[in-house]
């Protein structure tokens, strides 16, 4: 176990090891305070600096953040589709962050936009797609907008709406 973790990364590494190790979830333990409160969270998963696994959500589905890191770190790691789910030997050689959003607002232009700063959801009808703020090569809004168009599957061209959120990034 790494030491010095911050204890939602550390919530969501015990998580992870504990559900494929043992098959259980863990007991989240003493709260922190940004545990204590309600919102959209992504857990990424990482391995040799490649990306193992990333599951999340928009806004709070949960009672308290601490439950949303549970929920998305056993799926970052068993139920991203672009990944097979993650071996107890790989364990240890797994890195974790945990992005807590702000509430996203609507967004009138793409100029109030900021790829190192602000997350992006395009939204067309039901499709919806999301990407995280400063990401390794995401370096302009009008990639991270393409990128979330691929996610959801709306067809470029088509009008979309565009909110942006920020995070605060846990690692």
């Amino acid at each position: 176990m790494k030491k010095g973790l911050h204890p939602v990364v550390k919530l969501a590494r015990e998580t992870v090891e504990s559900y494929i190790r043992e098959g259980k979830i863990p007991q989240p333990g003493e709260l922190t305070p940004e545990m204590e409160e309600q919102a959209g969270v992504f857990v990424s998963i990482h391995k040799q600096g490649e990306l193992r696994g990333c599951i999340g959500t928009f806004g709070p589905t949960k009672a308290n953040v601490a439950e949303e890191i549970m929920t998305n770190a056993i799926s970052s790691a068993t139920g991203d589709p672009r990944f097979p789910p993650i071996a107890a030997s790989e364990l240890g050689d797994l890195e974790y962050s945990v992005d807590i959003l702000t509430k996203p607002e609507p967004v009138s232009d793409v100029s109030q936009l900021d790829p190192k700063k602000h997350g992006v959801i395009v939204e067309s009808g039901f499709q919806r797609g999301l990407l995280l703020p400063d990401l390794e090569g995401v370096d302009t809004v009008e990639r991270q907008i393409e990128i979330c168009r691929l996610k959801a599957g709306i067809p470029f061209g088509e009008p979309v709406s565009l909110y942006r959120f920020e995070v605060r990034r846990f690692k």
